[in-house]
């Protein structure tokens, strides 16, 4: 499970360092796509075959339903990291992200998750401003 928050440059070619302790949590390849917030999330093959599963049972008939699966599934791009433990970012995402130069590379549970640097900055400061919902927090404690 990765865990932790590294700070990279965006390359010429659109490409950004996966940090060496997420590397192994994308040995068997990735999907990269939109994600909530302006980020982009990065899931492991196996997750990203879980998600699928859970999106293609959502409700045809409902329109909220295929606006998140249009959102979410057609930004997915399924790659791998190169030697250099690198990933490529489509155009389309990066512009999506806003992602520039500075960027997080960030881990959660099931997921990785890549910002501009100034969103980021942005969404913790909201965060700490407004706390979880204490519903949430009362998750946690189990």
């Amino acid at each position: 499970m990765p865990f932790g928050e590294y700070t990279y440059s965006l390359d010429d070619k659109g490409r950004v360092v996966v940090p060496p302790p997420f590397r192994d949590f994308l040995r068997d390849g990735l999907v990269l796509t939109r994600g909530l917030e302006g980020c982009l999330y990065v899931f492991p093959l196996a997750t990203w075959s879980r998600i699928e599963r859970q999106l293609e049972g959502l409700p045809l008939t409902d329109a909220e339903a295929r606006r998140f699966v249009r959102f979410f599934y057609s930004g997915a791009h399924k790659t791998k990291l190169d030697k250099g433990g690198r990933v490529l970012i489509p155009p389309n995402l990066r512009q999506f992200a806003g992602l520039e130069s500075g960027v997080v590379v960030a881990g959660a549970p099931d997921r990785i998750e890549i910002w501009s640097e100034a969103r980021w900055w942005e969404d913790l400061k909201k965060t700490m401003a407004s706390p979880p919902n204490p519903d949430v927090l009362r998750n946690l404690s189990g």
